[in-house]
């Protein structure tokens, strides 16, 4: 397998400081099987599993290098596959420097069942098929550098986010309304964005995922809003803490975050050192501040950015003011993006194809995404 590279002499400059290898990696899954290689000990990264991927070659396209690696070593085809962007990865081994191109692609019914009992590359490398609870709890050791990857896998297609409290001020009891409707509603295992911006609303949140623990919660950043695990924390339910999956830093946080970032340290190690971070962008400057303080967190061996709520991609009846992005100029910022872009505003759960098409995991939202 060649998605850790192996010469030395390749990857060197005059200085003798290591250069930056960029290398494709195919994400290959069918339903819940993904397909991992393993690399044999004389290997750079050896004993350790991986997943498929290679060299880009200079004046290469990424998803070329992709089609063409993954061709040469397991004999898979993907040339009318849909090819998911999931993100870019920097990564320094000390030795050897990789940026990795990250892809995700699921395979036919008859692709699979062409390969699935393959237990040979065509380069003589072991592959295996492994399920997916099986890599996510790390039964299977991947290089450190694919270790983000995992935590991306993470994502579901789609994204449910709390109403306000204000949708339910007509009702005599806003919060026991509120609290009855997401109750009912919020489908099952379903990860959820609860966005209270109350100040006296703990206790509302705190019942909600009492009474649905099979829901995974997105909380907001702390410093941004009330609500935080740290009140959890304190009440002694120690399975409330637990069904918190990431924090979520608004947009204007990230830009806020932006100069600091180049100047000190102080501002990151001030963000959620304990959970992943999804984070809310809305143009090109705040890509870019998601792109640095991804790389940020990462030299820093704190937990990722798992994913960026782009938006608006549709006209919201939220924002009826904020001019959507469209899915030409949505399309190009999330192909600049260093993590899996999720599409928000104006959407419903059937447009979660449609957003993968455009260069998305999957699909956000208020309105449309309640049962």
């Amino acid at each position: 397998m060649s998605n850790e590279p192996d010469q030395q002499s390749e990857t060197t400059t005059k200085t003798n400081k290591p250069s930056i290898i960029n290398v494709a990696v195919a994400v290959i899954h069918h339903k819940d099987k993904y397909l991992l290689g393993f690399r044999n000990a004389a290997q750079h990264q050896g004993n350790l599993y991986e997943f498929v991927g290679g060299k880009i070659e200079p004046n290469e396209h990424a998803e070329q290098a992709l089609i063409r690696e993954v061709a040469e070593e397991t004999g898979i085809l993907l040339n009318d596959n849909t090819i998911v962007k999931l993100g870019r990865l920097h990564h320094d081994y000390g030795d050897k420097q990789v940026s990795l191109q990250v892809y995700k692609i699921e395979l036919t019914v008859e692709q699979y069942e062409q390969h699935k009992y393959c237990e040979k590359g065509l380069e003589g490398q072991a592959l295996t098929w492994v399920s997916k609870s099986q890599l996510l709890a790390g039964e299977y050791h991947l290089p450190a550098a694919n270790k983000t990857i995992l935590e991306w896998l993470k994502l579901p297609s789609t994204i449910v986010i709390t109403y306000p409290l204000t949708h339910f001020e007509a009702q005599s009891n806003p919060k026991g309304a509120w609290l009855k409707y997401h109750q009912e509603k919020l489908a099952s295992d379903s990860w959820v964005y609860i966005r209270l911006k109350d100040s006296d609303s703990e206790s509302v949140a705190e019942q909600l995922m009492k009474d649905r623990p099979d829901i995974l919660v997105i909380l907001p950043n702390d410093n941004e809003q009330y609500l935080d695990d740290k009140h959890f924390s304190t009440t002694g339910d120690t399975k409330t803490t637990q069904q918190v999956v990431a924090k979520h830093l608004t947009h204007s946080t990230l830009i806020q975050l932006f100069d600091e970032i180049g100047s000190s340290t102080a501002s990151i190690q001030s963000l959620p050192k304990d959970y992943p971070l999804i984070v809310s962008c809305h143009d090109i400057a705040s890509i870019k501040a998601a792109n640095q303080l991804a790389k940020a967190r990462l030299n820093h061996n704190l937990p990722p950015i798992i994913g960026a709520f782009l938006s608006p991609v549709l006209a919201t009846q939220t924002h009826p003011d904020t001019p959507p992005l469209g899915w030409k100029a949505w399309a190009d910022l999330a192909e600049l993006a260093d993590m899996p872009i999720i599409g928000l505003g104006g959407l419903s759960p059937t447009m979660a194809e449609k957003v993968i098409m455009y260069g998305g995991i999957g699909v956000a939202g208020i309105r449309q995404f309640h049962q």
